[in-house]
C-alpha cells in the first residue's frame, strides 16, 4: 500500500514537472513571437521611412517618386488587419521602380544617391529575413499547441493563438543583389 502510494507521488510530480515545462516552453516561445513582431515591425517600419525619404529626396523621376510615397505611406498608415496587403504593394513598388539596374545606376550618380541606395538596399534585404524570423516563431509555438497535452490542460492559458505574417518581400534584383 505504501509503495503504491510512493509511486503515485512520483508519476504525479513527474506529470506535474513535464506540464510546468511545457507550459514554460510555450511561454518562452509566445515571448520569441513578440519580439520578433517587433523586430519585424521595425524592419517594416524602415524600409517604409527610407524609401518615403528617396521618394522626396527629388533623386527619382516624379512618377517614381509619387508611386514609391503613396505605397510607403500607405504601407505606414495601414491598419493591422491590411498590413500584409500594404507592405505586399510597396514590395510590388519598389519593384516596378528599381526592376532594373538602370534606374538604380540613376540614384547612385546623384549627390547623396549612393547612400540613399545603400540604405534602401539594406532595409529591402532585412525585411525577408525578419518576417521569416517571425514566422518560423510562429510555425514553432502552433505546433507545440497542437499537442493534445497543451489542449487538454490549457496550457497556452488566454494567450492568442499566434498568426504567421504573410506579404509579397521579394526585393527588387537591381537592390537585392548590391553589396552592403
Amino acid at each position: 500500500m505504501t509503495e503504491t502510494l510512493i509511486w503515485t507521488v512520483v508519476a504525479l510530480i513527474a506529470i506535474g514537472l513535464y506540464l510546468s515545462w511545457t507550459a514554460g516552453r510555450l511561454d518562452r516561445l509566445h515571448s520569441r513571437i513578440d519580439a520578433a513582431r517587433a523586430a519585424l515591425d521595425a524592419q517594416l517600419l524602415r524600409r517604409a521611412s527610407v524609401t518615403q525619404e528617396l521618394a522626396t529626396s527629388g533623386i527619382l523621376d516624379p512618377a517614381a517618386s509619387i508611386v514609391l510615397y503613396e505605397a510607403a505611406h500607405a504601407a505606414r498608415q495601414a491598419e493591422e488587419d491590411q498590413r500584409e496587403v500594404a507592405e505586399s504593394e510597396l514590395s510590388q513598388a519598389l519593384r516596378a521602380v528599381f526592376g532594373e539596374p538602370e534606374q538604380v545606376e540613376v540614384v547612385r550618380e546623384t549627390p547623396g544617391g549612393e547612400e540613399a541606395a545603400g540604405e534602401l538596399a539594406a532595409a529591402v534585404r532585412r525585411v525577408p529575413m525578419a518576417r521569416r524570423f517571425h514566422n518560423d516563431s510562429v510555425r514553432a509555438a502552433r505546433a507545440l499547441r497542437r499537442h493534445r497535452t497543451v489542449r487538454w490542460f490549457r496550457l497556452a492559458g488566454h494567450a492568442p493563438f499566434p498568426l504567421a505574417f504573410e506579404m509579397d518581400d521579394e526585393p527588387p534584383l537591381a537592390l537585392a543583389d548590391r553589396p552592403a
